[in-house]
């Protein structure tokens, strides 16, 4: 599949940050929207009002009658890293406040399925609680809320997914995305909405003079937990959420990180002093994943609600022996799904929306499996595992131009009772469907990504920053662009293109490819990650072209410039 390198388009550099700013920087912020300084500063006070969220008056008074009363709060979250997150900073919060009995309940995915279902509320209802809070899930949970309120619980549902055409009857609702609700950044994750709730209550309890008796908590503690959850759910880096994540970062930079968080960070060997987003990411996010994917996210929550590090440290080793056992079944199922491509590009082309199904498959990690063929093929695709007899689960991933939970809508419309149920976003969404109706399933989402993707579309194309001259590559940019972020989806990491003469190629650790470069008369060191060698034959080129970016190579007390290849072909 031919791969397209483009370069963004260069937008005006506004004289509030050419005048600030080194021109690198500028013309990198100028290509992703920026017009003011004042949008990278990222201020606490910058961040938008929490008095704009739609409900949320609702949810403090439904909060101030369960603290005043002393009611049993439980918590009800996911079992993904929002998921985690969000009950770990719901709990800490409530706690903070003075609740005496709250307690969460993480449904297992392989027996009750996601979110607020009336089968998870007959589990729930066992601890007999008065108040439920729903953290990154609920907006869906029509029959659930009602399931809940006939034990006699009150819900409030906090949540950032899309709503569908009806919602639940709670006592109360704050989600960005229902209808009428006037908050600015419609891309908080979950972790981010319930944040933005207690804050909201305790201007509430401020206001009511709570706090004249008791102590008030600070919720910069939370900052670590969020930036955790909003980077590893991976929502849009609009100007709000890259002010939490930094804010979350500069806290763990500093040392003020709580124990669970450090742990990960531990095992997964990265510094906490230079910690980023990528490393939120692509290290911490996938081991608090692992224990939802694999067993139970109750494992995750405990490492981050833990207050002794040596508790957290062995829990944070029990969720990375969980996330190699993750990778080993991810490679298997990869490999299966990569070979069942292979048989149908020699037969035909491939289909704009690609469907895979194996009954062996492990439903917790079809998600990485069609993020990984999506990533490899460039179509979306929808992953499927067996859940009972009668009933397969879907994981879907999008590309760029597909709203892939509008697709799944559109299928269900016109076919009522294909889709048992779904939800999600623009690039991921979940379903069930009757496994004898998987092939009827896969005509009709092959027909109706075909409907909304073009060819072009579906041509990878790889945007850059452009090229770099050898002067400009230097350390101290490096330094520049790894603290100018945070930098993730919708405020993508610098990246640039070039050609290069290849002075040097070795292979680390079986899979990737070490490099040195040449340019001019400069040398540099380069590292290509999990390179496949069937796509890159060691032969002897002598020049190449590459997507890269420039990173600081920390090892043994030095620190050096290195390039990061995103992408290489042999061009001579």
């Amino acid at each position: 599949m031919k791969t397209v390198i483009c370069e963004r388009v260069k937008q005006e550099i506004s004289d509030d940050l050419g005048n600030y700013v080194s021109p690198l920087l500028a013309r990198i912020y100028a290509a992703r929207g920026v017009c003011s300084l004042e949008e990278v500063q990222y201020q606490l006070s910058g961040l938008h009002t929490m008095n704009q969220l739609l409900g949320l008056s609702d949810a403090c008074k439904c909060l101030e009658e369960a603290l005043n009363k002393q009611s049993n709060v439980l918590i009800l979250g996911d079992y993904d890293a929002d998921g985690a997150t969000s009950t770990s900073v719901a709990v800490s919060a409530l706690r903070a406040f003075g609740f005496e009995n709250v307690s969460y309940l993480v449904p297992n995915r392989f027996e009750y399925g996601y979110g607020l279902t009336p089968e998870i509320v007959e589990v729930a209802a066992k601890s007999k609680p008065d108040l439920l809070i729903t953290v990154d899930n609920g907006i869906s949970s029509i029959e659930g809320v009602k399931a809940a309120q006939s034990y006699g619980m009150k819900v409030l549902i906090t949540d950032h997914h899309l709503p569908g055409d009806e919602l639940p009857e709670a006592e109360a609702i704050v989600n960005p995305n229902q209808p009428g609700d006037p908050f600015p950044s419609k891309n908080l994750a979950g972790v981010g909405v319930i944040f933005y709730v207690m804050m909201g209550f305790r201007q509430y309890l401020r206001e009511t003079g709570w706090f004249e008796n008791h102590p008030e908590p600070n919720m910069a503690q939370l900052l670590d937990l969020v930036a955790l959850g909003t980077v590893a759910d991976v929502v849009i880096l609009d100007d709000n959420n890259r002010t939490l994540v930094q804010q979350g970062l500069s806290r763990i930079r500093n040392g003020k990180v709580r124990p669970g968080i450090e742990a990960l960070i531990e095992i997964s060997k990265r510094d906490k002093r230079y910690l980023t987003a990528m490393d939120l990411g692509f290290g911490i996010g996938p081991r608090l994943n692992a224990a939802g994917r694999l067993e139970d996210m109750s494992l995750g929550i405990e490492c981050l609600l833990s207050n002794n590090l040596d508790d957290a440290r062995r829990l944070a080793q029990e969720l990375d022996s969980l996330n190699k056992e993750r990778r080993e079944i991810e490679d298997e199922m990869k490999a299966q799904a990569e070979s069942v491509l292979q048989k149908i590009q020699t037969q035909s082309d491939l289909p704009a929306g690609v469907c895979l199904y194996e009954p062996e498959w492990h439903q917790g990690v079809i998600g990485l499996v069609a993020s990984r063929v999506k990533e490899q093929w460039h179509r979306p695709v929808v992953a499927f595992a067996q859940a009972d007899d009668e009933t397969i689960k879907g994981s879907a991933r999008s590309i760029p131009g597909l709203h892939i939970r509008d697709t799944l809508d559109a299928i269900a419309k016109c076919n009522p009772d294909l889709l048992s149920k779904f939800g999600g976003h623009a690039m991921a969404a979940g379903l069930s469907l009757k496994i004898d109706d998987f092939k009827e399933f896969q005509k009709a989402f092959e027909s109706e990504v075909e409907k909304r993707l073009t060819a072009e579309d579906l041509q990878r194309t790889i945007m850059t920053d452009g090229e770099l001259a050898a002067e400009e590559m230097t350390l101290e940019n490096a330094e520049l662009l790894r603290n100018a972020g945070p930098w993730g989806q919708g405020f993508p990491d610098p990246v640039f293109h070039g050609e290069f003469k290849l002075v040097e190629q070795r292979l680390v650790g079986m899979y990737h490819l070490k490099l040195v470069l040449g340019l001019d008369d400069k040398w540099i060191d380069a590292i290509a990650f999990n390179v496949n060698l069937k796509d890159w034959p060691n032969h002897n080129c002598r020049k190449v072209k590459i997507v890269y970016r420039l990173d600081v190579n920390r090892f043994q007390g030095r620190t050096k410039l290195q390039l990061l290849v995103e992408y290489i072909e042999a061009i001579e």
